[in-house]
């Protein structure tokens, strides 16, 4: 097919492909009727060649076959440059205006999302960064939303990379005005050490994590969803409907997202899940590291139950009662005999068959190592979840111990 490139500079390398067509990197409008997936899949190896530098100032054209495949030309496009900028600065007006909020620490220098977050494909000046410094990230994030210019804000953490597709994936969704929210999982980066790829394999476990293992896991398709799938460190959200609710509860880390997402569904908004809505991002590189953020898990689960009780909060009680259960059993095994490790023994056979079908996908060494980690994953939520009961709950409205500071970072 022939297509037309409304720019005078395209790096081919960087076309990508979505349901209404072809978007360059600039954000022109390339049109297609046909074969674009396929396009899609060999454009790559044109990228910083001359055969897709079209940058002369009068109208230039340039033909150049897709790929072969079986010894046969596969497609050839015939590349037009127009002088004229005002078709792909119309295609960018009609874009909303998108926000991303990172919030980090004071003094860190090197922020990793924002790097990725960078590389977006999507125009410019439709764009903004917002870096938020301070040490309570409810704060940060809602000191930045308010400060935000963006219809649609995008909250990463500091360590999340973004995929360059990620924003015009995004917004097929939010073409659907009763869609609020969308969340996607974060995946452990292929290139990790061993021990992070077991804390991902626990991370996405059913048995450890229930429904929110597709927090860490691409699981089934995109779909209408809740808090239990969606996580914070790769949301997407209204600005206004945000706002509306007042933000994030200052007095609750970490489950400040999960009491806003019950409050949006209570109102009748539509939250989505989109497995391949995707940032990577690390798990924690120790294990003291992991058992503590599963102990800080529980731990804020708990809180938000005192704050926000809502049904779906049930199933997160299953590992502080399992805590109990081994505590009562140890203790009364003297009079009762080996009969009360019974249901240990049970769940214990659970563990291993899942621990089985683990390895047809995760592999052999990694699911046997996260085996005991399924068990210990449990046994810190739970003790964090009873620590959470009793927690002094912070105040609303306290005022932060660092006060946040604002960068707002050119794209």
């Amino acid at each position: 097919p022939s297509v037309c490139v409304m720019s005078t500079g395209v790096p081919l390398g960087k076309v990508v492909v979505v349901p209404c067509g072809i978007w360059t990197a600039s954000m022109s409008r390339v049109n297609s009727t046909e074969v674009t997936l396929c396009i899609n899949s060999f454009v790559a190896a044109f990228a910083g060649t001359n055969a897709c530098n079209l940058s002369s100032a009068r109208p230039h054209r340039q033909s150049f076959f897709a790929g072969i495949i079986g010894g046969r030309r596969l497609l050839t496009l015939n590349f037009e440059a127009v002088r004229a900028n005002s078709t792909f600065a119309a295609v960018s007006d009609a874009l909303p205006f998108v926000t991303i909020i990172i919030p980090t620490r004071p003094g860190q220098a090197e922020i990793p999302a924002v790097t990725a977050a960078r590389l977006l494909d999507y125009p410019k000046d439709r764009l903004e960064i917002i870096v938020a410094r301070g040490t309570q990230p409810a704060v940060q994030r809602n000191t930045a939303i308010r400060a935000a210019r963006g219809d649609l804000i995008y909250f990463l953490d500091d360590d999340a990379l973004a995929r360059p597709d990620a924003l015009r994936r995004a917004l097929v969704h939010f073409k659907q005005p009763q869609v609020k929210m969308l969340g996607g999982p974060n995946l452990c980066p292929p290139d990790a050490p061993l021990l992070e790829q077991v804390f991902a394999v626990v991370l996405g476990s059913w048995l450890a994590f229930g429904p929110s293992r597709a927090r860490y896991d691409s699981v089934g398709g995109a779909r209408e969803s809740g808090e239990k799938e969606l996580i914070l460190c790769n949301m997407m959200a209204r600005r206004a409907d945000v706002l509306e609710l007042g933000g994030f509860d200052e007095s609750l880390y970490p489950n400040e997202e999960n009491a806003l997402m019950d409050e949006l569904q209570k109102r009748g908004s539509t939250l989505i899940y989109d497995p391949e809505f995707v940032v990577e991002r690390r798990p924690r590189p120790t294990l003291r590291a992991f058992c503590k953020m599963l102990f800080t898990y529980g731990r804020g689960r708990a809180e938000q139950f005192r704050l926000h009780p809502t049904p779906g909060s049930a199933l997160n009680f299953v590992p502080p009662l399992f805590v109990v259960y081994l505590e009562a059993a140890f203790v009364s095994a003297r009079w009762l005999g080996p009969v009360v490790f019974a249901p240990l023994g049970l769940y214990l056979l659970t563990v291993v068959a899942q621990t089985l079908v683990s390895m047809t996908t995760k592999g052999f060494v990694r699911s046997l190592l996260a085996l005991p980690l399924v068990v210990a994953s449990h046994i810190f939520y739970g003790l964090g979840f009873w620590r959470g009961l009793f927690t002094a709950l912070k105040p609303a409205g306290q005022k932060p111990a660092f006060e946040v500071q604002i960068e707002t970072l050119a794209s």
